[in-house]
């Protein structure tokens, strides 16, 4: 297949599975490039790694294509070719989405702290604050609040949970850190406005939610290293206080990973302390085991990711975090505080 023929292929996967639901402006654009032999010999020219739909959109837009309607956007492109092909091959996909903290919660309030944690594939680094954001899940006998130990956050994630509602408690991570080949500062104008630009046009309120945790991880700034995971991550971990229990997150990140590194960072994760893993179940073996009795049984909904700890499956979530879908009846909850019911 030529290099023009995989790109029109991945864009129309992308404008009929991918995009519809949420934006219907790049499933417009995607449906373009697909039958755009012109357009998509242009994106042909940047490296299979770095010519993901939503990368390449948000660097049209970065460099000043407008949301406008394809003809025009084919168009934009045409006369910045250089420019935009340039911008992709030095960026990669750096979608911060606070939300998955929700996902992550009930993982992380299953491992007795207090805790030490690294994320893989950081960016700004704003899912190491789950302990600072507030927590509405809706279940089935209603709304259960959980909010920092201070109080409410200004960041306020809501998640549904399918099920009897959760018995949760606030994680107490005394330290954080995050390893990414790019890492970006919530302080800097320029790492705000890439990671806002990132969301999806036609997400509503995700914009809004994306700066109010940029806000938090700006006032109180993570660790963050520039490096490769598979290498980086025993370093990191050696300046984590003694004491805490060592977790390491992947949260949606392992999907842009060469499968050898992938395997890599997860054994690596786990021999170093606890592994948290919000992604595809299929992605490494050491999650695709336990998750295989689920999907044979028909019990595994499309689309959804793995929330697993050290590879054994504790969950069924939307890849955003917006859902989670207990899988069993074996939580091991550490004992908390009741949440309160709203």
């Amino acid at each position: 297949m030529s290099d023009i023929a995989a790109v029109q292929e991945r864009y129309a996967r992308f404008a009929r599975v991918e995009a519809p639901h949420r934006s219907p402006l790049y499933a417009r654009w995607a449906a373009g490039v697909a039958g755009d032999p012109r357009s998509a010999g242009i994106l042909a020219r940047i490296p299979p790694e770095h010519r993901q739909p939503p990368l390449v959109f948000a660097v049209t837009r970065m460099l000043g294509s407008g949301l406008v309607a394809y003809p025009a956007w084919a168009a934009w492109l045409d006369a910045h070719a250089d420019a935009v092909v340039a911008e992709c091959r030095a960026r990669g996909v750096q979608t911060n989405e606070p939300l998955r903290c929700a996902a992550m919660l009930p993982a992380l309030a299953a491992i007795p702290g207090p805790l030490a944690v690294i994320e893989v594939g950081a960016s700004a680094g704003l899912c190491l604050y789950p302990d600072r954001y507030s927590y509405r899940y809706r279940s089935d006998d209603g709304v259960v609040a959980i909010d920092p130990v201070d109080g409410p956050s200004r960041v306020v994630l809501a998640a549904q949970w399918r099920g009897p509602a959760p018995r949760l408690r606030m994680p107490d991570i005394i330290w954080r850190a995050g390893i990414d080949l790019q890492p970006r500062d919530a302080r800097e104008a320029a790492d705000r406005a890439w990671l806002t630009g990132l969301v999806w046009p036609g997400e509503d309120g995700r914009a809004a939610r994306v700066e109010a945790a940029l806000d938090v991880a700006a006032a109180d700034p993570p660790l963050l290293v520039a490096g490769d995971a598979a290498t980086a991550l025993p370093e990191l971990a050696a300046r984590a206080p003694r004491g805490a229990t060592l977790v390491v997150t992947t949260p949606g990140v392992l999907a842009h990973v060469p499968r050898a590194r992938r395997e890599r960072i997860a054994a690596t994760a786990r021999g170093l302390g606890r592994w948290v893993t919000l992604d595809a179940p299929g992605l490494h073996a050491a999650v695709a085991g336990a998750w295989a009795p689920q999907a044979a049984a028909g019990e595994w909904p499309n689309g959804a990711f793995a929330l697993a700890i050290d590879g054994r499956v504790m969950a069924a979530v939307d890849p955003l975090g917006a859902i989670v879908r207990p899988i069993g009846a074996d939580w091991e909850w550490h004992p908390g505080s009741a949440p309160s019911r709203q």
